[in-house]
């Protein structure tokens, strides 16, 4: 390996990885363009291969019926739904409510006849009927003469055709079904890269299956090394924590897995290829590749190889780094699989910038400069996989009649493209072939669909009559050079998300970047400072001690005036009148430069909620940007709607509704979330004008301390603001203060009701508002459509993420019973991936509970409940870790109280009973979270109108509500709303005052005298 070039690569790759999509492009752009007789060449052999790829799909029944239905149809966006669903479904009452969901709406009708494949017509007459079966409700004439009868016969229909879709884009179901596959003669001249649809492992089980199905498919391929058919590995398929926090574990166990693949390839004398992953992913992969290259066992071996994403800003230094390791390497150049998923992630942790490319002519011009490095790399052959003509002809004329490279297509696309330049003319091109049941294409078919189907792909312009040849070969390096290189429009930078009109994206961290992360983890273990006074007169001093942290002791300037509480509302409520008469803009402002104070401490916020909260790193990261969202969406909303409202009424009168502040809130909150709810709370009551006394949880007083000496450095003032600290006791005479209008609470229920009894006892006090956001017995429900990957990932994150201590985390489990024991034995193997540990190892997925008493009660009832624990983990025993545990029930009535940790119930439900199952969820009485995973847009729909919940997830997970986004708050047993983080929250925190002046009394209405219109 040549280090120094491999090092430069790296350090290249650094660079780019989230670098302005400008500056990533000007080179590129110069390296891609064509001079005007090369691009007249490449026009003249792209236009040939846009012929044969028409006059294939003008044969091909499956390329008739796949320009009929596009992807920008909703007929095909239905069968697609379908495809990907139908065969997983177990049941036939789900499928055929998921045929009735995907076909009854659909209009078949307008592509009656409309195909020149009589087969393709055959196929849609099929989906009319099958519509007028399912579609027509009870009462229609045919589904009358069928009645029940007919259904099986759709179910059938369609599983026949949706198999049929399998063979489409699955080479066969077996290796050796595969391999007799390829031999049919319109595979004639074409190699195969098989990949054993491996996607990535949930479990450790997983990772062994496909280890061992691709260890059987090297030993298949081997038998006959002269046909030239290779493997294709994902590593994500080979270990269920692929994952840079995980980097320590993961690598070593990957490269050993690898290298036994490859000695395995090499002693056969087949190719074996490394598939691309996630950005996140690209340096661990490079680790492994790396030293799975520089065995001395390997040398003379040239099958390895890998995969390289050209819509990733990284590209070319990837390209240099592979060729720089000291032998030869087969290296597939892929437009890239993952472009919408690594958009959404960028976007959700509020990343600086995007890993690759946010148009696709950017992607086609780095594709291009990436090919012509790698022809001029001396130790790389090049595969290009691409069903793009112009990019075809474009690396044809730079290979002039080189033919030391080979193409590549997916199975089941660019039928035509290559026959003819494979048959007639020596090229190479190998056919990238998924094996697999065709129950499991599930993800892969959908990914690839869509990937090749894009409004903006090749394909999809090819099966656009509409376009012009000249549109279809329109120069990639021109479209970029004509927009500067600019980002989509459509496609904002993270910070700027919510658009010109909304409040700026808080910033997150990107935890796939070694540097970040080991920086990130310094910090949070950091011994935290000794801090100075709190400006609150708040007394710290006899809380905490036991947990190893060092609180800050009270304001000298403050201590005369005591800890007491009386004290703290005398200070607030003196301070209220100026305040309160201070201009909306101003108090928005002191919020939004918290925000920016917030941010620029993030570093030591993060140690304290590491240390002081148990909060693992990417919960404390969440826990800084919700607190920075919550300050500037409310300063964004105050300034838009807190601003004096003229209201209509007759001439003579002038009607104005003021908003002003009501006085003095107590504002109480939870240790859960002990920066962005504190905060979230106490800034709402503050930019609408009152002064706050505000009292943190006794477990997590040094965080509010922090947060409220920023607020006091942001410009609210000193007494507008006072900290009181303590336990239920100091919560409860807060709130018995006469003097106190207003109180925002998060925590139990039972506490919940105590404030509100307290609020009414005096008969002299004024009836005063409480905003109570409190718990639930929150409810997932998940259909035999569900995707069981999908369902396990986000069940692990909704119950055990922040060790189960959300008020919206995953409570009870409801499967129908008819997938309950494949969906229990998957998520027991994701419980086994998860580590159990200190908060601030970022390896870490599940650290202690807050306390002593939280701890004992979960134990006592894992204890109480020890029969029917259907998979637990081992913990810890030094410290305050209670293990994830799976608690098996008979029914949902069987859980009646939430229990506040990592603890899921599971119970199942019968097919056709999901109404009632909503309404059994409903009458426990809680209203916070409730979920559902399904394929069936009618049972989104069901859900939607039945469930009594605040918030609700679909086909996601249940946690991480986003400011703005997703405004979070119960009902019920659950909370009293508004709702936290929307637009209504602040309205509850202000008097409304009407004032109405008649102008007549001054002498008539001088605007109406003046208006000219004849006179008398």
């Amino acid at each position: 390996m040549s280090t120094a070039v491999t090092s430069h690569a790296r350090d290249i790759m650094a660079k780019l990885y989230r670098a302005s999509e400008p500056d990533v492009l000007k080179p590129l752009l110069d390296r891609a363009a064509l001079d005007s007789d090369s691009r007249e060449r490449v026009m003249g052999h792209a236009l040939g291969l846009l012929a044969d790829l028409r006059a294939a799909q003008s044969k091909g029944w499956v390329n008739q019926f796949l320009q009929e239905y596009r992807l920008n149809s909703s007929e095909g966006v239905a069968l697609l739904s379908l495809a990907e669903a139908f065969l997983r479904v177990p049941d036939p009452e789900t499928a055929d409510l998921l045929i009735a969901d995907k076909l009854g709406d659909a209009d078949w009708r307008a592509h009656a006849g409309k195909s020149n494949s009589k087969l393709v017509n055959s196929a849609t007459w099929g989906l009319v009927v099958g519509r007028v079966l399912v579609g027509e409700g009870s009462t229609g004439p045919l589904r009358r003469l069928i009645s029940r009868a007919g259904e099986p016969f759709v179910r059938q229909a369609v599983g026949a055709a949706m198999k049929m879709m399998g063979e489409i884009f699955v080479m066969g179901r077996t290796i050796d079904e595969a391999m007799k596959r390829m031999r049919r003669p319109e595979n004639k001249g074409f190699t195969a890269s098989f990949d054993m649809l491996g996607e990535a492992a949930r479990t450790h089980a997983d990772a062994q299956r496909y280890f061992q199905a691709y260890v059987g498919a090297v030993d298949a391929v081997g038998r006959d090394p002269a046909a030239g058919h290779s493997i294709s590995v994902k590593l994500s398929a080979l270990h269920p924590r692929y994952e840079v926090a995980r980097w320590s574990e993961c690598v070593p166990a990957l490269t050993e897995m690898l290298e036994a693949l490859a000695v395995q390839a090499a002693s056969k004398g087949i190719a074996l290829t490394v598939d691309a992953e996630e950005s996140e992913r690209l340096e661990m992969s490079l680790d492994i590749i790396g030293v799975v290259a520089g065995l001395p066992s390997l040398k003379g071996w040239d099958g390895f190889g890998m995969a390289v994403q050209a819509y990733g800003k990284r590209a070319r230094p990837v390209i240099e780094w592979a060729n720089g390791l000291d032998r030869v390497m087969n290296v597939r150049l892929v437009k890239g699989a993952y472009w919408d998923s690594e958009i959404k992630r960028t976007q959700v942790e509020g990343l600086a910038d995007y890993p690759l490319f946010t148009r696709k002519a950017a992607t086609d011009v780095s594709y291009l400069a990436v090919a012509k490095d790698m022809l001029a790399a001396e130790n790389i052959r090049p595969a290009f996989a691409s069903h793009n003509a112009l990019t075809v002809a474009t690396i044809m004329e730079w290979a002039g009649n080189s033919r030391d490279f080979e193409f590549q297509r997916l199975h089941g696309m660019g039928d035509g493209l290559y026959e003819r330049l494979v048959q007639e003319n020596g090229y190479h091109c190998r056919v990238y072939a998924p094996v697999g049941g065709h129950r499991d294409l599930l993800a892969y078919l959908v990914r690839r669909l869509l990937e090749n189907g894009a409004n903006s792909s090749f394909v999809h312009q090819l099966a656009d009559e509409r376009l012009t040849e000249a549109e279809i070969l329109a120069d990639p390096v021109a479209k970029i050079a004509a927009v500067g290189g600019k980002r989509h429009p459509s496609i904002p930078l993270p910070v700027d998300l919510f658009g010109a009109g909304g409040h700026r994206n808080s910033a997150g961290l990107d935890l796939s970047d070694v540097g970040t992360l080991e920086a990130v983890v310094a910090a949070v273990s950091a011994p935290l400072p000794v801090a100075g006074g709190v400006g609150g007169g708040a007394d710290l001093s006899s809380t905490g001690s036991d947990r190893g942290l060092v609180i800050p002791s009270p304001d000298p300037s403050r201590e005369r005036e005591g800890s007491s509480v009386v004290a703290a509302i005398t200070r607030a409520h003196a301070a209220f009148p100026g305040w309160s008469t201070t201009p909306v803009d101003e108090r928005a402002a002191c919020l939004e430069r918290l925000a920016d104070l917030l941010e620029k401490h993030r570093d030591e916020l993060m140690a304290i909620c590491v240390q002081e909260a148990f909060k693992t790193i990417g919960d404390a990261i969440g826990e800084v940007r919700e607190a920075a969202d919550f300050c500037r969406y409310y300063a964004q909303q105050a300034r838009l709607n807190l601003h004096p409202i003229e209201l209509p009424g007759p001439t003579g009168e002038r009607n104005t509704l003021h908003i002003e502040g009501r006085g003095v809130w107590a504002t109480i909150a939870p240790w859960n979330f002990p920066l962005a709810i504190f905060l979230g709370q106490t800034v709402a009551a503050l930019v609408t004008g009152n002064t706050v006394v505000a009292k943190p949880a006794p477990q997590t007083p040094r965080i509010a301390a922090r947060a409220v000496e920023l607020a006091h450095e942001a410009g609210v003032p000193v007494d507008a603001l006072v900290l009181v600290t303590g336990g239920p006791e100091v919560g409860a005479a807060l709130t018995a203060d006469v003097r106190i209008q207003g109180v925002a609470f998060t925590g139990s229920t039972a506490t919940s009701r105590k404030i509100a009894r307290s609020l009414l006892d005096d008969e002299t006090r004024p009836i005063v508002p409480l905003i109570a956001e409190t718990g639930g017995i929150n409810a997932m429900i998940v259909d035999s459509t569900a995707l069981p990957e999908q369902v396990v990932a986000d069940v692990i994150a909704s119950s055990f993420r922040s060790a189960g201590q959300r008020c919206s985390a995953l409570r009870l489990l409801l499967v129908q019973e008819d997938i309950a024991e494949g969906v229990i034995e998957m998520l027991s193997g994701a419980m086994e991936t998860l580590r159990i540990g200190r908060s601030g190892d970022p390896a870490t997925d599940v650290g202690p509970v807050i306390d002593q008493a939280a701890y004992d009660r979960l134990m006592a009832y894992r204890e109480s409940v020890k029969t029917k624990i259907v998979k637990t983990l081992d913990a810890p025993t030094d410290g305050l870790f209670v293990p994830p545990t799976l608690v098996r029930i008979g029914a949902i009535e069987d859980l009646n109280q939430e229990w506040f940790g990592p603890i899921l119930h599971v119970a199942t439900w019968e097919a056709g009973k999901l109404s009632e199952t909503i309404a059994r969820v409903n009458a426990k009485g809680y209203g916070l979270t409730m979920g559902l995973h399904s394929r069936i847009a009618r049972a989104a729909e069901v859900i939607e109108a039945e469930a009594a919940v605040g918030n609700l997830y679909i086909n996601r997970s249940m946690i991480g509500a986003v400011v703005g986004s997703q405004p979070f708050g119960g009902e019920g047993l659950s909370g009293t709303g508004p709702k936290a983080g929307g637009p209504r929250y602040l309205y509850r925190f202000c008097a409304e005052r009407a004032v109405s002046v008649d102008t007549t009394s001054a002498g008539g209405n001088a605007t109406l005298l003046s208006l000219d219109e004849g006179g008398i």
